[in-house]
């Protein structure tokens, strides 16, 4: 199977025109994820914040939406093809190893995702629900790429807490030709609702900064994205190059204690 992350600008033109046209109708309305406390460590220079990264907003402010993004061709929710959100085990915080009847873990640099959902005023989101899943060091998605068709690691469904907050332990992914490196979510009202596979409320796409990528993709396994990520850039990326001010994670933490990526932004409730 020849695997085609990325279809290019005309696969992507409907979404982009629908985000910006959506952008404009909504105006102030928002969507919030936003991350948990950061483990109490040393942050390294390059951990810091890269340029272009968003801070959290104070609770209860309203919040700007997250814009809408494609979900791309490996979702993996039954949209094309296979359907991992209605089977036992996809609502996880851990997503490295596979569930069912394989067990394989995913290799890599530990990353830990930290969202709190928000409604558009600012308030937590109690009981949202997010699915997310990303490509492993390969640059190969689970279900779907030939190496790992028989895998569904890197994949999983949590729920938010009363403070609208949820936590995913995952591997930093590599970077594939065409794409800049980035972890796709779709929210769901309730985790009933996503794993029926039932009606979302947006999809979306998290930016990794440029820095902490750079850091991570020099050591063991991730040469291949070292030489991806030279021919591409936020500029050049189908999905983030009209910007990633809602979308581009705040980092912490470095390659050997691991990763913590955290995004604010919020959605209708």
């Amino acid at each position: 199977m020849t695997d085609n992350h990325d279809r290019g600008l005309q696969y992507d033109l409907a979404t982009l025109i629908g985000r910006r046209r959506a952008l404009s109708l909504l105006g102030g309305a928002g969507l919030t994820l936003v991350a948990c406390a950061p483990p109490t460590t040393t942050t390294s220079p390059a951990t810091t914040p890269s340029a272009g990264t968003t801070s959290s907003a104070a609770a209860g402010s309203p919040l700007q939406p997250i814009p809408e993004e494609t979900a791309g061709p490996f979702p993996d929710d039954g949209s094309n093809g296979p359907n991992a959100l209605t089977r036992s085990g996809i609502v996880r915080s851990d997503i490295r190893s596979s569930f069912g009847s394989s067990t394989r873990t995913a290799e890599g640099v530990r990353l830990t995702v930290d969202l709190t959902v928000r409604k558009p005023g600012g308030e937590p989101f109690q009981g949202a629900a997010v699915y997310l899943w990303h490509c492993d060091i390969n640059g190969d998605y689970s279900m779907y790429s030939d190496r790992v068709k028989d895998e569904n690691f890197l994949r999983g469904v949590q729920e938010a807490d009363a403070s609208g907050k949820l936590r995913f332990v995952s591997v930093f992914p590599g970077a594939y030709s065409g794409r800049w490196p980035h972890v796709h979510f779709e929210v769901y009202p309730s985790l009933a609702e996503a794993t029926r596979a039932g009606s979302k409320i947006t999809t979306s796409q998290l930016a990794l900064p440029e820095t902490t990528c750079k850091e991570v993709y020099g050591t063991t396994g991730y040469t291949q994205s070292v030489r991806n990520m030279a021919r591409t850039s936020l500029r050049q990326d189908t999905v983030f190059r009209d910007g990633t001010d809602h979308q581009m994670a705040t980092m912490s933490g470095g390659v050997t204690s691991g990763y913590t990526a955290s995004l604010t932004f919020a959605v209708q409730g």
